[in-house]
């Protein structure tokens, strides 16, 4: 039928066990039952095959597979013959390429698992695209002859023919220790074909970690040496899979200008990046992928950087008249009028005193400050101005204000971390509990009122060591909310738990775990919840769901949160005052007290010198180009943060 649906099966080679089964897919085929070999599982096979031209798409296996292994998708018209790359039957295909251009920046955006990373290796030339037929892969000459007439045929001739060079900055930085040796200067000198390793070292932040063995790095020092390998090399083609990951604000610019540095009349560079105003800055032109994740993705045609973005966040792509989306993500932000005398009486207030803590050569003092029930802090500052030091302080300062009034059924909760035998009593849990938080060296006398808190902390850094499944680890830690029909939609729907639910913890990949622990993190009764970089390991869509998820829960809860974030559309969306760390990064900071929105992102972003306006179709915050006209009079107005529709 020339109206027939291209339709794919996914079989996951993880989950279909035909061995632990009764191969109830297989039997419950009515394809099969005439006759058809639809669905083949043989005593040798290790998962199940399943016939794409003669499935007819009921669905029966998908339901009856106990494992969950099974997905039937129903492709839009005329999309099969635009496949570019399958990895084999029933496994993921990618549908058309993004299309570089010489002199450009190329952006990259849609969600994780819809085949960025696989479209990169392509572009680099380190995956041969079958078309489609991983049975009878196509010779280079067919190849070329499938992308005739496009830019992509230029491209691919040149990389033939010219024998251009690709380097690929990796995504998961911190698999970078185990392949490589010796200290940073060391391999910099090895790479430097470009003699730019003292411009790179400086712009980078380098320098302080010169003579430091990589296998020692943090996160963040990892990415900006990753970013310099690939920058200091001589190549044609320019790859970055997510330079944005564990750097801060000021960082991202850094990379950003260093990325477009790279650019060059015949050169190509092809960011993938998930912080959306990064990718907006430094991007010239965005290919939208769009599909369902570990089955299919879709490339869209180039747009210009704005349109693109909007498309993505839309859902929407004009161009094919297609939805891939239910619905659309917008950011409208008003700012918080001033409190009202009924607004003072409505929402209760806390305070916390003036404190400081003294690390080594590190000093951060902490100004006294007061919040609400219903609200959001995000902590705004660069990384080593003490943001992480200050949540660990202020659930220590709580935590002794528990011990002191031995209210034993207050507990400060830590995902992931077990502190409790069942002999031990609430208070030595209590104790055991203190040894991984900080205690103020000074704490000013004032008149802060003494409260009582329940807290519940995500941290930073994720060590999962629980041995069993995700519905266990939920069971055991948050049974009451996870059973809860309201917590169930507001918290565990949006972020695909339910999903999880049966893998092991510990094979969680970083996303996935970031989402279990905003789970735990929320599904804890507390009266102040402390969230620690939650847009970790998330891609564009997952950091726009994780920031209502937590927004409406804040507020509905009415609730207290205090939010460490370095993507700024987050931590726009996300906060209802702000407060920014000012100093010198590890030296001596100083931690304000929280502001409102407007004033805060004034004072933080005047140290960053750039400045942001608000896209007018969705609201999205867009950094202006450096010395643009726009940058410029909003610099002259003291404008930095501009909240106007």
């Amino acid at each position: 039928m020339a109206d027939r649906l291209t339709r794919i099966a996914i079989v996951s080679s993880d989950r279909c066990k035909p061995k632990k089964c009764r191969q109830e897919c297989k039997k419950s085929c009515p394809v099969v039952k005439t006759g058809k070999l639809c669905i083949e599982v043989t005593a040798a096979s290790k998962i199940a095959f399943i016939s794409e031209e003669l499935c007819i798409g009921c669905g029966i296996c998908v339901k009856k597979c106990p494992f969950e292994a099974i997905q039937i998708i129903n492709l839009p018209k005329d999309l099969d013959k635009d496949t570019t790359h399958r990895y084999g039957p029933n496994t993921f295909k990618l549908h058309r390429l993004p299309v570089p251009r010489p002199g450009q920046v190329l952006g990259l955006v849609g969600t994780n698992g819809i085949g960025k990373s696989t479209a990169l290796k392509v572009l680099a030339g380190k995956l041969k695209p079958n078309l489609g037929r991983f049975n009878n892969p196509p010779d280079w000459q067919e190849i070329l002859t499938y992308f005739r007439g496009s830019e992509l045929q230029n491209y691919f001739t040149r990389i033939l023919e010219d024998n251009l060079k690709a380097i690929i900055k990796p995504q998961y930085v911190d698999h970078i220790p185990k392949a490589v040796q010796g200290n940073v200067g060391q391999v910099l000198d090895q790479k430097d074909e470009r003699d730019m390793k003292a411009e790179l070292c400086f712009d980078l932040d380098l320098n302080q970690v010169i003579d430091r063995n990589v296998g020692d790095l943090s996160g963040g020092e990892l990415q900006r040496f990753a970013i310099a390998v690939v920058a200091i090399q001589n190549a044609e083609i320019y790859m970055f899979d997510e330079p944005s990951s564990y750097l801060d604000v000021k960082q991202r610019l850094k990379a950003a200008q260093v990325v477009r540095s790279l650019l060059r009349p015949n050169s190509y560079v092809i960011v993938v990046e998930h912080d959306l105003s990064v990718l907006d800055y430094l991007s010239d032109f965005i290919c939208c992928l769009y599909g369902k994740p570990g089955a299919y993705g879709v490339v869209t045609l180039p747009f210009s950087v704005r349109e693109g973005i909007n498309i993505f966040l839309a859902g929407f792509v004009p161009t094919e008249n297609l939805r891939f989306r239910d619905e659309s993500l917008t950011f409208k932000v008003a700012e918080t009028p001033q409190e009202s005398a009924e607004e003072i009486e409505t929402y209760a207030r806390y305070k916390y005193p003036t404190m400081s803590k003294t690390q080594g050569n590190f000093k951060l003092r902490v100004v006294e400050g007061e919040f609400t029930d219903s609200q959001i802090i995000v902590m705004l500052g660069e990384n080593g101005t003490g943001k992480t030091t200050f949540i660990r302080m202020l659930v220590f300062f709580i935590f002794i204000i528990l011990v002191f009034f031995f209210s034993l059924q207050w507990i400060v909760v830590l995902p992931f971390i077990h502190y409790m035998p069942h002999e031990q009593t609430e208070l030595s849990y209590c104790l055991n509990v203190q040894a991984g938080l900080l205690k103020p060296d000074t704490v000013e006398e004032s008149d802060v009122e003494i409260p009582e808190f329940n807290v519940s902390y995500k941290p930073q850094k994720i060590s999962p060591k629980f041995q069993s499944t995700v519905r266990h680890l939920l069971h055991q830690k948050i049974r009451d909310s996870y059973m809860h029909p309201q917590f169930v939609s507001d918290v565990m729907k949006p972020l695909l738990i339910e999903q999880l639910m049966d893998q092991e913890v510990v094979n969680l990949s970083g996303g996935e775990l970031q989402r279990v622990a905003l789970c735990l993190c929320l599904g804890k009764p507390a009266d102040i919840y402390l969230i620690d970089e939650p847009s970790a390991y998330l891609d564009s869509e997952q950091r726009i769901v994780a920031s209502k998820v937590i927004k409406r829960f804040i507020l509905h809860a009415k609730k207290t949160a205090f939010v460490v974030e370095h993507d700024f559309i987050m931590a726009t969306y996300l906060a209802d005052r702000v407060i920014v760390y000012e100093g010198k990064p590890s030296v001596d900071c100083v931690a304000n007290s929280p502001q409102s929105l407007l004033t805060g992102m004034n004072l933080f972003l005047s140290h960053l010198d750039i400045t942001f306006r608000r896209d007018p179709t969705n609201f999205r915050p867009r950094i202006n180009k450096l010395e643009s006209t726009k940058d410029r009079e909003q610099k002259a107005a003291g404008s930095y943060y501009y909240l106007d529709d």
